[in-house]
């Protein structure tokens, strides 16, 4: 994190005294674990997979997200912590521990969201999943899901998937014109490795021919929570663990829109994804691989 956010110029988000304060952010995904870097931001959890009633984390996966969004980095005296370090955060376990769920799951998860929206005062939405190629039935029913939350005022920030580098490959929950939809690049910052995330993050087009991803953010080798994280007598073990992935590129964005929203709190979610994607860096790479360009956390906060 700490390489991330001095790649996407976040040191002007501390000179302004930026931090995701009072925002929530709600993240669909397989769940939290209870990690001394959410310090009690924890605001709210719905398990619709177990309907069990303490949040958890059977997966690691949502931790990791929750983490790049709003952890405070404590344990690591701040070196990875996240981008909005003190977002509030509202979780919605929809994934099982192998990250598989349905539509249903995340439909009643979106619709409980909507619900409990002025309740928890949530503006941001992360959908850090990817999707099979689906049925064009199948594709609009994702769709169709999303496009509430959106609908309903909240920011919907969707992965692009990891379905690349062939074209057409965004995954279902990122094809609307509607949704942020995030794609990963690294920037040049690991040179020429071929495992590097934008090797097989999901290219535009949709299938609607929607130009897609919007933006793109770093996502291979990204330090953040650890929801296998242990304490042992005083000492927490493991706090810590790198992903890689579309999943891990987008919530570096879901804490930019809290960074903007913070600084101006009447913003819409028109407004928000506008100012994200002009204010993109231009990387000189096809727009089916990199949409506007590069998140850049300075020029949007200008």
């Amino acid at each position: 994190m700490y390489r991330v956010k001095n790649q996407l110029n976040w040191q002007e988000a501390l000179e302004q005294g930026l931090t995701g304060r009072n925002i929530t952010i709600a993240v669909l995904d397989t769940g939290i674990a209870a990690h001394p870097d959410f310090n009690g931001r924890i605001i709210a959890f719905k398990d619709f997979i177990h309907n069990k009633g303490k949040y958890y984390d059977d997966s690691s996966h949502g931790t990791h997200v929750c983490g790049i969004i709003a952890g405070n980095g404590s344990l690591s005296e701040g070196k990875f912590c996240g981008i909005a370090p003190m977002a509030n955060l509202v979780v919605g376990k929809i994934l099982d521990e192998n990250g598989n769920g349905t539509i249903e799951s995340m439909d009643r998860a979106i619709r409980w969201l909507i619900e409990n929206r002025q309740v928890y005062h949530i503006r941001i939405l992360n959908i850090s999943i990817g999707t099979q190629m689906e049925d064009e039935a199948t594709t609009k029913a994702i769709m169709e899901c999303v496009e509430k939350a959106w609908n309903a005022g909240i920011i919907v920030v969707t992965a692009a998937g990891n379905g690349g580098p062939k074209l057409m490959s965004i995954s279902s929950i990122g094809v609307s014109n509607k949704v942020l939809t995030v794609g990963c690049h690294d920037g040049g910052f690991f040179g020429t490795r071929e495992d590097l995330c934008e090797n097989y993050s999901g290219r535009g087009p949709t299938r609607f021919s929607l130009k897609k991803p919007d933006v793109v953010a770093p996502g291979t080798d990204i330090i953040s929570c650890n929801g296998k994280i242990r304490k042992v007598r005083n000492t927490y073990q493991n706090p810590y663990v790198a992903k890689s992935g579309t999943s891990m590129a987008t919530p570096i964005v879901s804490g930019a829109c809290a960074l903007y929203l913070e600084k101006y709190p009447s913003a819409g979610n028109d407004e928000v994804k506008q100012r994200i994607i002009y204010s993109a860096r231009d990387m000189n790479e096809n727009w089916t691989k990199q949409g506007w360009g590069m998140l850049d956390i300075q020029k949007l906060l200008q």
